[in-house]
C-alpha cells in the first residue's frame, strides 16, 4: 500500500525557521534507511504558507489567494510517499523518525487511494487513461 505520511507545520517552520545541522543529518540518515528498505518513494520539506497560493474553488469560479494562511496546525511543512506492506508497518516507521520540529511536532499517515479503491465507477477506459498518465509522468519525473 501507498501512504502519504504528513509532517505538521509548526509556528517555527512556518516563521521561516530553518532547520539545525544535526537535524537535517538526523534526517538524511533516517531518508537514506528508508530508501535502503525499500520503502521511500519521495520526500521533500516545503516551504511556509506565506510563499504560497490557495486557489479557491465555487462552482466555475476561481479565486487565488495568496499565503500565509492560519491554523498552522493545519498546514503541511513536509512529505514523504512511502511504499509499506500496511498502516502498522508505517507507524513503526514513522515512530522511528527524528523529531522534525523542535518542540512539539506530530506526522500523519494518509494511505493513498489505489484503483481498486474506486471500484466500477473506474471504467477501462479511465483506467487506461490513468495508467497512461502515470506512465507519462513517470518518463518526466525520469528526466
Amino acid at each position: 500500500m501507498k501512504v502519504m505520511v504528513i509532517v505538521k507545520a509548526t509556528k517555527d517552520s512556518e516563521a521561516g525557521v530553518m532547520p539545525s545541522e544535526q537535524l537535517l543529518t538526523e534526517m538524511g540518515n533516517y531518508n537514506e534507511e528508508l530508501v535502503k528498505a525499500g520503502i521511500m518513494l519521495a520526500g521533500e520539506g516545503l516551504h511556509p504558507s506565506s510563499k504560497g497560493v490557495r486557489v479557491r474553488f465555487s462552482g466555475a469560479m476561481r479565486t487565488a489567494i495568496d499565503g500565509p494562511f492560519a491554523e498552522t496546525k493545519e498546514l503541511v511543512a513536509g512529505y514523504w510517499l512511502w511504499q509499506v506492506k500496511s498502516m502498522a508497518e508505517a507507524v513503526e516507521w514513522v515512530k522511528r523518525c527524528p523529531n522534525p520540529m523542535p518542540g512539539e511536532s506530530e506526522i500523519e499517515i494518509r494511505p493513498i487511494f489505489e484503483a481498486d479503491d474506486f471500484g466500477a465507477t473506474l471504467t477501462p477506459e479511465l483506467r487506461a487513461q490513468e495508467e497512461r498518465i502515470r506512465k507519462e509522468a513517470e518518463k518526466l519525473a525520469k528526466s
